[in-house]
């Protein structure tokens, strides 16, 4: 079986265990960054705005209570925020007016192998964020929790707007008053997706430069989609991008919001 097809599967079991909120599992396909022991540090790179940086170290320091991960932030290595190229062995942040794109936030890991993570990129999408809907610190904490945690390999544990908050930030609301934060669901998952060691390390591991394409901010860049919300959307995406190497990522898409509003390249 070959690794798309086997990274499609392992999406597929993921998506089928969010049927209910607060589900026994919110794992992203298992995903993970390889290293031989816990707990590990992951870098966070600060590509973002002085309006964000804030919203960046809260999460840093959230995500960094976990039993089995800490983060630091770093000074980015992204150069182009507007690309926000991603960095191997860690994570890049980023922030910029990236369009009518109908999303919020978007996260993407590169995975080479089956499962391993080798690097992730976040954006958050300032054309919404600068609107009176979104501009919030709420919502901006959030939104950044959330798609840091997704680098990890972390998914959602509910993907319903109306449902009531589960107190953590790794779930659709419409209000995000309490659930800006991770919360202990998220804590205990990341032990179950930690709890092996690697022979080897993607942490700083040097991978050939060039090996993670780009990721665009239309879903014509993600390559196709591999979950779908429950109002039919698709929220996760895969791109094959040469041999034992893709691209996934998750998209948190606006309120009434979804690829047909994506009009950017």
């Amino acid at each position: 079986m070959n690794t798309l097809i086997k990274g499609a599967l392992a999406l597929g079991v993921a998506g089928a265990a969010l049927t209910t909120p607060a589900s026994a599992t919110h794992s992203w396909g298992g995903y993970h960054w390889a290293r031989p022991s816990n707990p590990f540090t992951l870098k966070l790179g600060d590509n973002v705005s002085s309006n964000w940086d804030s919203y960046l170290g809260v999460a840093s320091a959230d995500w960094s209570q976990s039993g089995v991960l800490d983060t630091v932030v770093v000074p980015g290595g992204s150069g182009n925020v507007r690309r926000c190229s991603a960095t191997t062995g860690r994570v890049e942040v980023c922030n910029s007016t990236y369009g009518n794109t109908g999303w919020l936030g978007i996260a993407s890991i590169s995975i080479t192998g089956s499962v391993h993570i080798t690097s992730g990129t976040v954006k958050q999408n300032d054309t919404y964020f600068n609107q009176a809907q979104y501009n919030s610190p709420a919502w901006r904490q959030m939104v950044m929790c959330q798609e840091i945690g997704h680098t990890f390999g972390l998914d959602h544990q509910d993907t319903a707007f109306d449902n009531p908050n589960l107190g953590t930030c790794m779930d659709y609301t419409n209000d995000p008053s309490t659930n800006q934060h991770p919360n202990a669901h998220d804590y205990d998952e990341l032990i179950t997706i930690y709890n092996h060691g690697d022979s080897s390390t993607t942490i700083g591991a040097a991978i050939p430069t060039g090996i993670h394409a780009e990721i665009g901010n239309s879903p014509k860049s993600w390559g196709r989609p591999v979950h779908f919300m429950r109002d039919g959307r698709p929220d996760q995406y895969m791109r094959l991008d040469g041999p034992g190497r893709f691209t996934l990522t998750h998209v948190l898409w606006a309120r009434g919001k979804g690829p047909a509003d994506s009009n950017i390249d």
